[in-house]
């Protein structure tokens, strides 16, 4: 068996794989053996310590595999079902691990292992942001950042299907065509051009009633004037960096905004709306909804290379780790 430890916080150089011994599976949990790890931009956060957690620690927050052990409770999960789990507490880079059942979801048999991983913390932040945080209304035009990325690939798509009008923005003209592909309406290189300025000129002037920004630092201000009054800022990631402090009476007070800063664990702390998630991800994707290509698979023996190209920006959409 074996994991990656991180035993300080600093750049993809501080990611450590080593030989683990794990326990029996405690009353309500389960030993996995991973198929398939996923490679998200929040790992980076973990690991540079941007998202604080205890050293040393293990790291990754998304797997899928196979059960081989059961604790002495569990009754809903038995060896040898198809799993996979997003979530608390980190450790998923690793070939085997301990996790317990109630942050657990079962995989429908026609979903490869592979496809699954990449399903879950991008798919679950996709229902959680166009059916929770912000309901959209068919019709609506929206605004989303990083619209080239694993996430922004599925939020266009699953946005077109519901009827909005998405607008997007990529970091450079490469990345135009990929958000064209997966349903964009309109593409802004955020890079060269001012966003909020093209925004405006698309919405007639009216602005739009919610941005979905995963990039932080660079876009805020602008985001804020893209909205329209009593417009929604849906603030959940921060690849550029993070954000700095809000000013209240500056950014939100002239329009009536709103500020939300959601993440899956707010929509999935129970049972209830775990299945919820999971249910509606796998059907939009067994459905055909939207479409997902896996653009590139490490192993864990080169996850400093994964991490590295995670940051520079070199991943075009959804990437996995083969233990």
């Amino acid at each position: 068996m074996k994991s990656v430890v991180i035993s300080k916080n600093g750049g993809p150089e501080v990611l450590e794989l080593k030989n683990v011994t794990l326990d029996n599976p405690g009353a309500k949990e389960v030993l996995i053996k991973n198929k398939a790890i996923g490679l998200n931009y929040i790992d980076t956060y973990h690991r540079s310590g941007l998202y604080p957690v205890e050293l040393p620690s293990n790291i990754g927050i998304e797997g899928a595999g196979i059960i081989e052990k059961i604790g002495t409770e569990v009754n809903d999960f038995k060896i040898g079902d198809r799993v996979a789990y997003a979530s608390m507490p980190i450790g998923s880079y690793s070939t085997h691990r301990i996790f317990p059942t109630l942050k657990l979801v079962k995989v429908p048999n026609e979903i490869d292992l592979k496809r699954a991983v990449t399903l879950m913390t991008k798919g679950f932040t996709v229902f959680y942001l166009l059916h929770k945080t912000y309901k959209v209304k068919s019709g609506e035009t929206i605004l989303f950042h990083a619209a080239a990325g694993g996430v922004g690939q599925i939020f266009c798509q699953w946005a077109k299907s519901l009827g909005c009008q998405v607008i997007g923005t990529v970091g450079s003209d490469e990345k135009i065509e990929i958000a064209k592909k997966n349903g964009c309406d309109h593409v802004i290189n955020y890079s060269k051009e001012n966003f909020a300025v093209k925004v405006k000129e698309i919405t007639n002037g009216l602005g739009v009633p919610v941005v979905y920004d995963g990039v932080g630092k660079k876009t805020f201000d602008q985001s804020i004037e893209c909205l329209k009054v009593r417009g929604m800022m849906v603030s959940f990631g921060n690849a550029s960096g993070p954000l700095d402090p809000c000013n209240v009476t500056k950014s939100l007070a002239p329009k009536g905004l709103y500020l939300t800063r959601p993440s899956i664990a707010h929509y999935t702390s129970t049972r209830d709306e775990l299945d919820e998630a999971a249910n509606k991800v796998f059907e939009m994707y067994t459905s055909k909804k939207f479409k997902l290509d896996i653009f590139k698979e490490y192993s864990l023996e080169n996850i400093v290379q994964a991490h590295q190209d995670l940051e520079d920006r070199k991943i075009l959409g959804p990437a996995i780790i083969l233990p």
